[in-house]
């Protein structure tokens, strides 16, 4: 009777688990009662004819963010799980991650320095409302295009200051200007100087990389020629804050960078928070760079990139 009673159980282990038989299919197949299947199964766990591993990518989650986090000597690294290693999956899932560390620990008395592009949008609609006291929500670069290709700029801030109760301070200029002399000439304005000065006592700063690809926003927004669109793509191998670096996260030109109204490199070094939010393979060697640069103590990220920086 006992070795009957293995024979099935064994028998039906093997239907449901390897075969995906349903239990009255089983029960059809050994004719015994649907029942008596459930009972089988249950009898051949319990013996350990069965043995059930489940995987769960998300419980590597903490190791992978403790490896970068030494690697890069960041204060913190938050991964999230994306099912696709896809750009437009992984933005969903980083930028929501993003926008509840955001609420988390913004404080009373707090200047949030954010800037755009299509990561930056997707965190700000992420975002949700947080009764904070003194909060300032500030342009860290220019937001101002010639171009129809949307940046989000305004509405980016405009979501930031609306969470936060408090209201948008903009940077309403092109990040990158024609020449140095015109640049410096409205940077002497006191209402933009005061705004650039803001920007840089913020001490929570929210940022993502673009890159030197064709398809690079800043480059379809119409700033640069092909011969400067050539330069960036030789020498370079992404931006933040449109602050152009190599791979070893120097600025790699300092004719471009000179042009360009917004926060410094440096300055965002310096942030109590500064929040790299980032994520994709097309963006694997600016995010390198940029760490190397060691431009963020935060990085928000997804599983894929993670293990990609992590070779």
């Amino acid at each position: 009777m006992d070795n009957d009673k293995q024979h099935l159980s064994i028998e039906a282990a093997k239907l449901y688990y390897q075969f995906d038989y349903s239990q009255q299919e089983i029960a059809t197949q050994l004719g015994v009662s649907r029942p008596t299947v459930s009972r089988l199964l249950q009898h051949a766990k319990e013996k350990g004819y069965v043995r059930i591993q489940i995987i769960d990518p998300r419980e590597d989650l903490d190791i992978l963010a403790n490896e970068l986090k030494l690697k890069y000597e960041l204060d913190t690294v938050l991964l999230c799980y994306s099912p696709l290693n896809e750009y437009e999956e992984i933005k969903k899932h980083i930028s929501k991650k993003a926008a509840e560390y955001i609420h988390d620990t913004v404080q009373d008395g707090d200047i949030i320095g954010v800037t755009w592009g299509t990561t930056m949008h997707a965190v700000a609609l992420h975002l949700q409302p947080k009764p904070v006291r003194g909060v300032e929500v500030v342009q860290l670069k220019g937001g101002v295009s010639h171009s129809r290709v949307n940046t989000y700029a305004a509405e980016i801030v405009n979501l930031f200051a609306e969470v936060f109760h408090t209201a948008a301070r903009y940077l309403p200029l092109p990040v990158i200007f024609d020449s140095v002399a015109v640049k410096e000439m409205v940077e002497e304005d006191r209402h933009i100087r005061s705004i650039i000065e803001l920007g840089k006592q913020a001490n929570v700063a929210v940022f993502t990389v673009g890159t030197v690809k064709e398809d690079a926003l800043l480059f379809r927004l119409g700033y640069f020629s092909k011969d400067e669109q050539d330069i960036l793509r030789h020498s370079g191998v992404g931006d933040i804050c449109s602050r152009f670096f190599d791979a070893e996260g120097k600025i790699c030109s300092e004719a471009i960078n000179n042009r360009t109204v917004g926060i410094d490199l440096p300055d965002l070094s310096k942030k109590e928070k500064a929040i790299l939010v980032a994520g994709g393979q097309r963006k694997i060697e600016a995010i390198e760079a940029a760490l190397k640069g060691k431009y963020a103590n935060i990085l928000v990220t997804d599983q894929f990139t993670a293990q990609a920086l992590l070779r």
